[in-house]
């Protein structure tokens, strides 16, 4: 009997794992396909196949998927990689399985598209401009008014995106992303926006229902490292209502029926303001923070949604669970990193991972990428789980050597802990 595979089409170093083990406790063999599979670190440990392929090229990958399917029944196939999304869909028509709508995935990853759309449906967002050039940059910002979020029409992570407060910053910004630093996927595009003023949420969506929403707490501007992520937002009934309405039109003007999807919203003056549609799960620690906080897995029953069986999507309890980046605040040489073993101990906390080894050099890019780790903690209270949290965090420190200009290490480390808001220690 042929063995019941999950096609995964790349991954990532968060929720890759994740769709491998849900795959596995639900009977199925999963298979990844890369451009580069030693890019990702989990298939060793939970002992799944990968195979390298050109996952830009769909012709490439619909010849595996054919070849596997010799051997195997292609139960589903699926990503956790919002740049191969768009391809997932296409897979899945060619081999009549189920999954998202190719071109509803396209024109909302296109950022410029996705906010042509939103506000042809009277779906609130901040005022934006598309440039392709410095002057046009400059241009737009002067008609939005300063300051600005600049950042590329198509991407994810926060990568390229910078808060512009003067004309020297949206000049340098310009500089970089124009200038052969800035690493494009797509033509060169930039997207000028308003910048929206007043607290963070997030709302994740499965289908057309909204299963939970977060607060999101950044890191020190210009750049957009989240800081801290909470489940579930503290809302009155009134702004839950309008973010879980704001949340139905976006999926309605973007076309967007069919499993995960993550939308980013601001509080402001008018309400919430959707600042982002991602067309498919959230990264990072969402997933697990969802299922923390509400008994719900959303890997789990996305898979199901794949593999065609029946999803389900009830609230299994209500607590409040919570995410504590760990952001250094310079660039240098990691000389040491401590206290992730009794961070791990404290009664409440749910997880503690590194994301880096010591002897490793620190290049902050300004997003994603700038994290060393993550605390994860849950419990029935939100005062509980702040003081758990806090508590976590605060037995982390480590130690970062500056690189001088010449790239030797300075002769003086500079110790730094998350819990000091990145000062000495």
């Amino acid at each position: 009997m042929a063995r019941r595979a999950l096609i995964l089409i790349e991954g990532t170093r968060s929720n890759g794992p994740l769709y491998a083990k849900a795959a596995q406790r639900l009977g199925l063999h999963p298979i990844t396909l890369s451009a580069d599979p030693a890019r990702y670190d989990y298939h060793a440990p939970v002992s799944i196949e990968a195979i390298r392929v050109d996952t830009d090229n769909l012709d490439a990958l619909i010849h595996e998927c054919s070849r596997l399917r010799a051997t195997h029944e292609i139960a589903g196939i699926t990503a956790a990689e919002e740049e191969v999304y768009a391809t997932v869909g296409k897979l899945c028509q060619h081999f009549d399985r189920p999954g998202p709508n190719p071109e509803s995935i396209e024109q909302c990853c296109d950022k410029f598209t996705q906010r042509q759309l939103l506000a042809g449906a009277g779906v609130p967002i901040p005022a934006y401009r598309l440039a392709a050039n410095a002057s046009e940059v400059e241009i737009s910002a002067a008609e939005i008014g300063l300051p600005v979020i600049v950042k590329p029409a198509i991407g994810s992570g926060s990568s390229g995106v910078r808060l512009c407060r003067n004309v020297d910053e949206l000049a340098e910004h310009t500089t970089y992303l124009f200038g052969g630093k800035y690493i494009w996927r797509s033509s060169p595009r930039i997207l000028v926006e308003e910048f929206a003023e007043g607290p963070h949420y997030s709302a994740e969506v499965m289908g057309s229902e909204v299963i939970g929403t977060a607060a999101i707490a950044w890191g020190r501007p210009p750049h957009f490292v989240a800081r801290e992520c909470t489940y579930p937002a503290l809302l009155t009934g009134d702004e839950h209502r309008r973010i879980v309405d704001a949340s139905l039109s976006c999926l309605r003007a973007l076309d967007l029926d069919w499993g995960p999807t993550n939308i980013e919203f601001k509080w402001t003056k008018r309400g919430p303001v959707v600042i982002e549609v991602n067309p498919r799960l959230a990264g990072g620690t969402v997933p697990q923070l969802v299922q923390l906080a509400y008994g719900v897995d959303l890997i789990t029953e996305h898979i199901k949604l794949v593999i065609g069986d029946e999803w389900d999507l009830r609230r299994r309890h209500s607590h409040i669970a919570a995410a504590r980046k760990l952001i250094p605040d310079r660039d240098g040489f990691l000389d040491w990193i401590d206290g992730d073993a009794r961070a791990a101990a404290v009664p409440g906390v749910a997880e503690v991972k590194l994301y880096i080894e010591p002897k490793t050099p620190i290049v902050r890019t300004g997003d994603y990428r700038d994290c060393l780790g993550h605390v994860m903690v849950a419990s029935p209270s939100r005062a509980q789980t702040e003081k758990i949290l806090q508590r976590a965090v605060n037995l982390i420190s480590w130690s970062i050597t500056p690189i001088s200009s010449d790239g030797e290490q300075e002769q003086s480390p500079s110790l730094t802990s998350p819990a000091s808001g990145g000062g000495g220690r």
